[in-house]
């Protein structure tokens, strides 16, 4: 009994979960919907949350890329199949490498920034200040950072993409003397424009996943330190489960049967 009376607050709790997120989610949305947007906090949330993680995502993505194209190349041409390795490169790198890697990075880093600084100001009493003052902090603080990343993720998911693709082409010349020239026309052979725009639709998936997720962790928040630090983990572990859950059925979605 006491195992189904677990499995029932699990599931109660992950329902309630579900609900809040989307709940907060629908407000946000209305007042993007109504222009209720603070334009200069919009751009520097952009700056602070996308281009600063450029480096380390393109770090992550070059040796990602490298590291496959090592695998693959030489096998490849043992096998007389050279002439491939640029198009399994990036089609692995654009359909699933480039958005979910850049993702994983970015909720890292930014969902738990997000998740951190809202908690402490719950822990602070400051998001009550802003209710009593009548201010919505869905407007105030998860409509800039939302808008902010769905902007920038895409963006960071194309240097990412592009990085890998050029990592692995360098991989590929030096440890397996294929040519740069045949790589890359095997890369333009094997992706098209649509699956970059379905790559690209992924990330924007993505980081709706990490804003909401990490806004409303740090809503959540009691406990004063020890809370935000219990939040900021749980953020970052739930938007990196939540990714990988959303990238399979999107990639059925997207790439599977009758694709």
């Amino acid at each position: 009994m006491k195992m189904l009376e677990d499995f029932g607050k699990g599931t109660t709790a992950l329902i309630e979960y579900a609900g809040g997120v989307t709940m907060l989610g629908g407000e946000t949305v209305g007042f993007i919907a109504r222009a209720r947007i603070r334009l200069t906090e919009t751009l520097n949330q952009a700056y602070f949350l996308g281009f600063q993680s450029l480096i380390i995502v393109l770090l992550t993505s070059l040796f990602t890329g490298m590291v496959f194209s090592l695998e693959s190349a030489q096998q490849a041409v043992q096998y007389g199949v050279g002439n491939l390795v640029g198009g399994a490169v990036a089609y692995t790198s654009v359909r699933e490498l480039g958005p979910m890697l850049s993702a994983v990075v970015v909720a890292g880093r930014v969902g738990a920034a997000i998740c951190a600084e809202i908690g402490s100001m719950v822990v602070t009493e400051q998001i009550e200040a802003l209710q009593s003052l009548g201010l919505a902090p869905a407007r105030f603080l998860v409509v800039p950072r939302l808008l902010a990343l769905i902007i920038m993720l895409p963006l960071l998911t194309i240097f990412a993409d592009v990085v890998s693709i050029v990592g692995g082409m360098w991989i590929a010349q030096t440890y397996a003397h294929i040519n740069p020239d045949s790589f890359l026309s095997s890369a333009r052979q094997t992706v098209g424009f649509e699956d970059v725009v379905k790559g690209l639709f992924k990330s924007v998936i993505f980081a709706i996943i990490i804003v909401l997720v990490g806004a409303y962790q740090g809503l959540g928040t009691r406990g004063g330190a020890a809370g935000v630090g219990q939040s900021t983990t749980g953020a970052v572990v739930i938007s990196i489960i939540l990714i990988f859950i959303s990238n399979f059925i999107m990639s059925y979605m997207l790439f599977g049967v009758g694709h």
